[in-house]
């Protein structure tokens, strides 16, 4: 017999396996002996209290084992046929990668195209940077395949609604090697360690059912028809790519915004958000989060956080938090300094970090970006790169600055250890962030602190900048067919394209995106 248990339990029970039959037994009031199976269906931690809980869901197998309490079914994947519909896919992050895999479910045969190498060649270059301090602006930790999630850490929370898209998207994680954790933590995450390989099988299945998958491939025009219709696209030694296209750039591909402008494909500016990466000691985060002197102990994961507040109007808030991460340096092109945070699949370093960042709207920008259009904010993120850059003497070790010097104004003469492998050079960021992202951040600081005591620290340091929360601009597209306004044939979509915030969300608008184009493809042909 199966039963369904909702529980609250302390850690020890929650995150033993080898715990949770007794508790269970307890629960139902039966022998520890009769209990043949506990899965564990969701789990989710409550530290707003003293004593932290764990809120757990369990599937109890009594008696006997019962065979339909699997996590997941998988999809199957056949191969499209041999005279199937093409479609061309521009970009291998998330979106990328879930569109081609839905249009193989839709029987269009995907050609997906990307600029950078495959998620194993990436590495040296990645490492290059760190080490050397040069940047492939085609292979990064921005490019390639796998987009900028796939070495930046691999969280998959989302604040969408659309439970059953989802859930799609979390099988379709664990069908390619994803750990089944995903679909029980509220919070689910697989870690930069073990995202590669979950990338590295979506494109085999791509391949396998009939898929091309084309690196080291950057898309540089449009083909358009002679109704003005986007046909397809040119790549960089002048090959061309027939069929529509769904464009899956990514958030920082500002080349491919400028091949849109020259094109005259409208595009709108929209609000980001820019600031620093804040790196606190992981235990001071755990004895703040978890209201104990002596951290986590031995069960509970690394503590997260999440900061919000609102100052002259504008929004400061944590972003993107890693528990027991790295900070590395994500720039796209030389000449840019732009860090991110990432953790490993175990959370297990000592350092805590987290985007600390300011709204920034259209309507903030200096008139000096006028002249941009619908560019503005873009530009607006490249010269605080580049201002960051030249601060750190054109290298990429990051400017830095105690939390405590920044919210006081005044210079650190030393720094904490970091996870930060290209190294830190102390710098006002005070006076290299804009002033008014500055004094923001400032008071912001100054209420997180008052919210969370020991928060405010000397021990924290602000590492700069970070410039890379959102795409600088929206795309625009019809809301019932996802097609540009004003050019057919091009379906912008994800993070790049001003539609997506994230893992998941991305992954579930290039499936909506691929959706689209197989219903059009389809319907021409019929």
């Amino acid at each position: 017999m199966l039963h369904k248990l909702s529980l609250q339990t302390t850690p020890d029970i929650a995150y033993n396996p080898d715990a949770l039959p007794a508790a269970a037994a307890r629960e139902l009031g039966i022998s520890r002996d009769r209990v043949k199976r506990v899965d564990l269906l969701r789990r989710s931690i409550d530290a707003r209290r003293r004593h932290v809980v764990v809120n757990i869901t369990i599937a109890v197998h009594v008696d006997e084992i019962e065979t339909d309490a699997a996590l997941y079914e998988p999809t199957r994947f056949d191969p499209v046929p041999a005279d199937a519909p093409e479609a061309v896919v521009v970009g291998a992050g998330p979106a990328g990668l879930f569109a081609a895999l839905q249009l193989i479910r839709r029987g269009v045969r995907p050609i997906l195209l990307e600029r950078g190498k495959d998620v194993d060649s990436r590495r040296p270059d990645m490492a290059r940077i760190s080490r050397e301090g040069i940047v492939d602006p085609d292979s990064n930790y921005c490019f390639g395949e796998g987009g900028a999630g796939a070495f930046s850490d691999g969280k998959l929370y989302t604040r969408s609604k659309k439970r059953g898209p989802v859930d799609t998207v979390l099988h379709w994680l664990c069908q390619h090697g994803a750990s089944e954790n995903i679909l029980v933590d509220v919070h689910p995450h697989i870690g930069t360690d073990k995202l590669p390989g979950v990338i590295r099988a979506m494109r085999e299945t791509i391949i396998r059912c009939g898929g091309e998958v084309h690196f080291s491939t950057r898309v540089e025009g449009l083909i358009f028809d002679k109704e003005g219709k986007v046909a397809g696209v040119t790549d960089s030694t002048g090959r061309e790519w027939r069929g529509p296209v769904i464009l899956a750039t990514g958030h920082s591909a500002r080349d491919v915004y400028r091949m849109l402008m020259a094109n005259n494909v409208e595009m709108q500016p929209k609000g980001i958000a820019v600031g620093v990466r804040l790196e606190h000691p992981q235990k001071l985060i755990d004895s703040i989060q978890y209201h104990s002197p002596q951290g986590r102990g031995r069960w509970l994961p690394a503590a997260e956080y999440s900061m919000l507040t609102r100052v002259d109007g504008r929004a400061v808030y944590s972003f993107c938090m890693c528990p027991g991460g790295f900070i590395i340096p994500a720039a796209s092109a030389p000449g840019q300094l732009v860090v991110n945070g990432m953790s490993p699949s175990n959370r297990g370093t000592r350092w805590a970090n987290s985007g600390m960042v300011v709204e920034i709207l259209p309507e903030d920008l200096p008139e000096e970006y006028n002249e941009y259009g619908s560019l503005a904010m873009m530009q607006y993120q490249a010269d605080i790169e580049k201002n960051f850059f030249e601060a750190s003497e054109h290298t990429q070790r990051a400017p830095a600055q105690r939390m405590t010097d920044f919210v006081a104004g005044r210079p650190s003469h030393d720094l904490p250890s970091t996870s930060y492998a290209p190294g830190l050079i102390a710098a006002r960021i005070d006076r290299l962030l804009p002033e008014s992202v500055a004094r923001r951040l400032q008071e912001g600081f100054r209420d997180f602190g008052r919210k969370a005591r020991g928060f405010l620290t000397p021990d924290a340091t602000l590492i700069g900048a970070e410039t890379r929360t959102s795409a600088p601009v929206r795309v625009p597209r019809d809301a019932e067919t996802l097609r540009h306004t004003g050019v057919d044939g091009l379906y912008p979509c994800g993070e790049g394209a001003g539609y997506a915030g994230g893992i998941v969300s991305a992954a579930i608008d290039g499936m909506r995106c691929a959706d689209a184009v197989a219903e059009r493809l389809i319907s021409n042909r019929e």
